[in-house]
């Protein structure tokens, strides 16, 4: 089942159950994605589901990012309350997303990454990442991996960096 029946599913079942902040966040992961669809529809794009499961994904994984500033602004700000109800949308997002992996996985997952590219030096960076976007959207933090991904191509070429 792809991402956008899987969420259309859960939106079905969170209004038959009258679930309304489950709802709400459903309807916003909805309308995220049709506006993505639109988005392409206006660049030319001829089919009437524009956005792939990957796609999804990336707009689920900008969504919890976004959340996860807010509740921090918030928690630092002293409104507790709406922290709380931005880790209660986080929580509802992060069902569709896949598991994330784990430090190890990811640093196997560069050294794979930079082995199958034949990645020499920091100039090679945007073809690993590349490589690892295609191959683990949703299931990691591309902002904590850059610098990770920097740091093994800088020890495998130290004179470059």
């Amino acid at each position: 089942m792809d991402m956008r029946t899987r969420v259309g599913n859960a939106l079905k079942q969170a209004m038959k159950d009258k679930a309304v902040d489950r709802l709400s966040t459903l309807r916003l992961i909805n309308a995220a994605i049709k506006d993505k669809d639109i988005a392409a529809r206006g660049a030319g794009s001829e089919e009437a589901q524009c956005c792939g499961d990957a796609e999804v994904l990336a707009i689920l994984g900008k969504m919890t990012k976004q959340r996860q500033e807010s509740a921090r602004t918030y928690e630092e700000g002293g409104r507790l309350d709406l922290a709380e109800r931005e880790l209660q949308e986080i929580n509802v997002i992060e069902e569709f997303l896949p598991k994330q992996l784990s430090d190890k996985e990811v640093s196997e997952a560069i050294l794979a990454a930079i082995t199958s590219t034949s990645a020499e030096s920091i100039r090679d960076m945007g073809k690993v990442m590349g490589e690892l976007k295609g191959r683990f959207t949703g299931q990691m933090d591309f902002g904590k991996v850059g610098p990770m991904v920097k740091d093994q191509l800088c020890a495998a070429s130290p004179g470059q960096c």
